[in-house]
């Protein structure tokens, strides 16, 4: 990266930074700090993520945006997008989360994979059956999106990269170990908020397969030299298009055979 790209980038971050610790409502960057293309729009990512480092933790793991067409046609962005998820956003259900502590909370439903082993950038490009092998273990997961009421109608896809995708944390279920045993593609998730259903889904609404899913990170990551670590909390994609919170609520999604996954929110 050249040294005129790299200060734009902490430029673009720091304005991030301030508008997050604002409360201001999201709104696109500014046209001089705008990324033109996805490559500053990682660049400013990475650049915001190491600001966020200090209060919220090393990075713990990514999530995927973007990988179903329900999602896809909701934020009007028809290609997947990556973000990072901070070791001290990382909740157990069930969970309790304070509505204080957030601009616009929404939830989306998913299947996390932890990996066991290391997914290196000089072992790509990796194929599906690799990235399998790498996977100890699936589980339902709530991810926490911090929208900061966006308009969705003017959303830049490169200020969404760039914003590190929305990512306010997760909410993770139980792990399974014998997940190869089960067809995470056709498993069928449903969600609940207060009692009352509100969506479905199955694993294959993200991308075909959660495992497709994390390919296509593992390879997008090894080509900005990044690399998937054992330990590593994978959100692949929701299979149901997000849902917004207020103080009171409760949400339940239950992956059929995998357990589920709830939080409240005070």
């Amino acid at each position: 990266m050249s040294a005129g790209n790299r200060a734009l980038a902490e430029l673009a971050a720091a304005a991030l930074i301030g508008a997050h610790m604002a409360r201001t409502r999201y709104e696109n960057l500014p046209d001089d700090l705008r990324p033109r293309s996805l490559d500053q729009a990682y660049a400013i990512q990475v650049a915001f993520q190491r600001l966020l480092i200090p209060d919220q933790g090393t990075i713990a793991g990514y999530k995927i945006a973007l990988t179903s067409k329900a999602m896809q046609d909701f934020v009007g962005i028809h290609h997947p997008l990556w973000g990072a998820i901070f070791a001290n956003r990382v909740h157990r259900s069930p969970a309790r989360l304070a509505v204080a502590d957030y601009v616009h909370l929404g939830i989306e439903c998913e299947i996390a994979l932890r990996l066991g082993r290391d997914l290196p950038a000089s072992g790509a490009p990796y194929g599906e059956a690799d990235v399998a092998a790498a996977v100890e273990a699936a589980m339902p997961a709530f991810e926490l999106v911090e929208d900061r009421n966006a308009d969705y109608k003017t959303l830049d896809a490169f200020g969404l990269v760039a914003d590190n995708a929305w990512n306010a944390g997760i909410v993770l279920g139980p792990e399974i170990a014998d997940w190869r045993a089960r067809d995470l593609g056709a498993a069928h998730g449903k969600l609940e908020l207060n009692g009352t259903f509100v969506g479905e889904g199955h694993g294959r609404d993200a991308l075909g397969h959660p495992v497709t899913a994390l390919t296509w990170l593992a390879n997008g990551l090894a080509e900005r030299g990044l690399a998937l670590m054992a330990g590593t909390i994978v959100m692949t994609g929701s299979i149901v298009t997000t849902k917004f919170l207020k103080a009171g609520d409760r949400a339940r999604y239950v992956l059929d055979g995998m357990g589920e996954a709830e939080l409240s929110v005070a």
